[in-house]
């Protein structure tokens, strides 16, 4: 896998003060994206063991209520499998913090091909210029939906985040 950017100290996506990892790759390549240069998978760098450490370490600090997976898109089928064993480390070593990911996929597509167990949110759907509203919180277009990941798979339907 390769990311293009770890940010600390991130407000925006996600509650609370957050780490973020930027993943590089993504096949939606929506009109209008915010991060046109993370779409080729082979941009960026190599999430090594020098970025894990960082990342972890980022994440230490009590203030830090957790990571965002974005991108690119941290589900584009050469990121899946890292950035999942990634939300389960994350929550093996870290269990008070939140994992949250953004992607460009709909809920409906991934809910059951993949292990969302160790996910706490997902901002899902493409962004679509024309339904941009910039009063949404945490995502850019009114067909994006910010989910409460474990109540959803508990309930077997989309239930929302209660912050959105």
């Amino acid at each position: 896998m390769n990311y293009h950017n770890i940010t600390k100290d991130d407000m925006l996506n996600g509650d609370g003060l957050r780490v973020v990892l930027w993943t590089a790759g993504c096949t939606h390549c929506c009109d209008g994206c915010q991060n046109p240069q993370t779409w080729d998978v082979a941009g960026g760098l190599e999430f090594d063991q020098a970025a894990r450490k960082e990342l972890f370490e980022a994440l230490e600090p009590d203030y830090v209520s957790g990571i965002t997976f974005s991108g690119g898109d941290p589900l584009h089928p050469f990121n899946r499998v890292e950035v999942l064993n990634l939300a389960r480390e994350v929550k093996e070593k870290m269990p008070q913090k939140t994992v949250w990911l953004y992607t460009g996929f709909l809920w409906e597509e991934i809910k059951d091909n993949l292990d969302l167990s160790n996910i706490d949110v997902i901002a899902d759907g493409e962004f679509k210029k024309e339904l941009l509203d910039n009063n949404l919180k945490w995502v850019g277009s009114s067909n994006q939906r910010v989910i409460d990941v474990q109540k959803s798979l508990e309930e077997n339907k989309v239930i929302l985040h209660s912050g959105s």
